[in-house]
């Protein structure tokens, strides 16, 4: 058996950055990860990245490949009708960017920090339990040898994933599940190739969406809206071309093709769990909430969770206060439910549904065009994307 201050389940974003977090207020943690080092950081993922993510990178020592290998865009594009339509999120923000930092980047940098300042990571743990979460906290697991553990944290906080261990711990009649199931799903690509723009491309057309973005000066990420049931096998890198291009076409613009070495379907929905406590329990980033990628949330919205909630936790070390522990949720669904609106109206603005009408269709137009003519309009896009000062 063996005491630790904060027992933290999954290695992702959220888990890594609350144990960096803590490390740095003095406060001592243990991570409990089923996958191998190797394969978190080799998964590659979502790029976008936050002014206040950026920020808080920096500000505690693991920004410094960010700063020296992230492409800060200071604005994006949508295209509709054939045209292209930048909104300049510096401008219209104050300065504020976004910075396209692949998410295995970022969990490099974490691990590495962590590591270096003698946190402990247990990977390739397996049958990894949360017990009595309400009254004396436990996390069970065997490790990769074969050794059964048992942690005994003052508190446990789950950073598993949409299908991990913690979210069903949480119990009571106040626990309540929003779901929102979309009806296509994200058909992405891996390509060798160089950047087809200097800023991400969000495009809408009457066969469905497409985004284009950036990974590296040679690799770039793209996607297409399809039926989520397709197949990967039924997609030659000829059709995936001929798709994308169709999809962005217009002021004699086209992608700069390459070979494609990765494809993959992404299903999309939104989900909220709420609380997100039980007893000495808490869930952040995906085992609490999931978002349509339209809006570019998912590992932002993971780190709110834990910058809000690491100040909560040193607060009560520190002066003994359970305020900020009991106002966790609270002050985290504030803006979870803000960047799960965002998140639908990107997605309901740029996607193609089966059961449009024209009028339906002329709406969506209507509603690119105030977005791309109109500054007070376009300010709401920008400043929501760029995201919401954290506090």
């Amino acid at each position: 058996m063996t005491r630790t201050k904060v027992g933290i389940v999954g290695a992702g974003p959220a888990g890594l950055m609350l144990s960096h977090l803590l490390g740095l207020a003095g406060i001592e943690s243990v991570v409990v990860e089923s996958r191998g080092r190797e394969a978190i950081e080799a998964t590659i993922r979502a790029g976008g990245r936050e002014q206040n993510t950026v920020d808080l990178m920096v500000e505690t020592g693991i920004g410094d490949r960010l700063r020296r290998e992230g492409f800060v865009h200071g604005g994006f594009e949508f295209r509709f009708d054939g045209r292209g339509h930048r909104i300049d999120l510096e401008k219209l923000t104050g300065g504020r960017a976004i910075t396209v930092y692949p998410q295995h980047e970022v969990l490099k940098d974490l691990i590495a920090a962590r590591l270096a300042a003698g946190g402990e990571i247990v990977f390739e743990a397996r049958d990894t339990a949360v017990h009595d979460v309400a009254t004396d906290p436990r996390i069970t697991f065997t490790t990769r040898d074969g050794e059964a553990r048992e942690l005994r944290p003052d508190v446990i906080v789950g950073c598993d994933g949409s299908y991990g261990v913690a979210r069903p711990a949480i119990e009571g009649a106040d626990r309540q599940d929003f779901l929102r199931v979309y009806p296509f799903g994200w058909f992405g690509i891996l390509t060798e190739a160089p950047p087809s723009s200097e800023e991400l491309i969000y495009a809408r057309h009457d066969s469905g969406f497409a985004l284009i973005s950036t990974r590296s000066p040679d690799v770039q990420r793209m996607y297409f809206q399809c039926d989520p049931s397709d197949r990967v096998e039924n997609w030659s890198d000829d059709r995936i071309w001929n798709e994308l291009q169709t999809r962005v076409a217009g002021d004699g613009f086209r992608l700069k093709e390459g070979p494609i070495f990765q494809k993959n379907i992404v299903p999309m929905r939104s989900f909220v769990c709420q609380p997100m406590q039980h007893g000495r329990l808490f869930i952040a980033g995906d085992a609490a909430h999931t978002v349509p990628p339209t809006g570019a949330k998912g590992l932002n919205l993971a780190v709110a969770d834990v910058f809000v909630l690491s100040r909560a936790i040193e607060s009560w070390y520190r002066t003994g206060s359970t305020d900020g522990l009991e106002g966790y949720s609270a002050t985290a669904l504030r803006r979870i439910w803000r960047a799960q609106h965002f998140s639908w109206w990107m997605t309901s603005m740029l996607h193609r549904f089966d059961d449009a009408t024209e009028f339906d269709r002329r709406r969506q137009l209507a509603e690119l065009d105030l977005v791309t003519s109109s500054e007070a309009a376009a300010t709401t896009v920008a400043e929501n994307y760029v995201g919401l000062p954290l506090h």
